[in-house]
């Protein structure tokens, strides 16, 4: 795959109503491992996101060019209806695709994810703290960001899982380039994104909102966006932060499961 490529990597598991999972930053396909167990009935594309995994998409330079080649190559695999997974990162190009195109979403899966910041003030300081990161990584390496930002207060109640997990979560951190977390920084970095929080309200597929309750900004983010949403529920686990399918993936698992149960695809 060429710099220049567009394509993402992709991985098709399992049959049934179709499921694409979209990873947060720093993550890959990968991410999704262990909850594949119970969405055994399903049809899961799982993809790398630009800068991410096998992806490289360097010419992709928006969150809407993101949006616009997912659906090129949903299209391409003859997919046109399917649930959207989106954690973090991935949630908020959930949201971004969604909102261009509505009519392929049937229901909307949003871990730790937030619709933009509020104000331009707010997106031009993200804006130049996403680009300072990114000056960063490509200055200092991987290893050293890694370093940093397992060490964020995001990922705090990450230091209580076991030494194996801790360590499988640092390798695929470890597995990126620096160019591809700067590119994708600077690309779909959360100052780079639109604000959707006034279109929240032309969403109407249903829409299942999950976050850790120890991760206090976004069970307060994802609160708000409950109320901006027509259909919309929201879950708070206990005793996990952030990366809720990280940290406790049966119930992360389980908690989709039975959302997708009670929400199925007719035609």
């Amino acid at each position: 795959m060429s710099l220049d490529d567009k394509a993402l990597h992709f991985e098709v598991v399992g049959n049934g109503e179709p499921i694409v999972l979209l990873h947060g930053f720093t993550g890959t396909l990968n991410t999704w491992e262990s909850i594949k167990t119970y969405l055994h009935g399903y049809q899961l594309i799982l993809f790398d996101l630009p800068g991410h995994g096998c992806s490289k998409g360097y010419t992709l330079t928006t969150m809407q060019a993101c949006c616009n080649q997912l659906r090129k190559q949903l299209t391409e695999m003859n997919i046109y209806k399917f649930h959207l997974v989106g954690y973090s990162m991935g949630g908020r190009t959930a949201i971004h695709f969604a909102n261009e195109f509505p009519d392929m979403v049937h229901s909307l899966i949003l871990e730790s994810a937030s619709p933009g910041l509020f104000s331009e003030l707010e997106q031009r300081q993200r804006q130049q703290n996403d680009k300072d990161l990114a000056n960063y990584i490509l200055q200092n390496g991987i290893e050293d960001f890694v370093d940093y930002w397992e060490n964020i207060p995001l990922f705090l109640s990450q230091k209580e899982l076991s030494e194996e997990k801790r360590q499988q979560i640092r390798n695929e951190r470890l597995s990126h380039q620096p160019e591809g977390l700067a590119h994708s920084l600077q690309s779909m970095g959360t100052g780079a994104q639109p604000s959707f929080w006034n279109d929240l309200k032309q969403f109407y597929m249903k829409v299942l909102l999950v976050t850790g309750e120890k991760d206090l900004k976004f069970v307060n983010i994802n609160k708000n966006m409950r109320e901006k949403f027509p259909n919309a529920a929201l879950t708070v686990c206990k005793n996990v932060g952030h990366a809720v399918h990280v940290e406790n993936p049966q119930i992360f698992g389980k908690i989709v499961e039975e959302f997708l149960i009670r929400n199925p695809i007719t035609t």
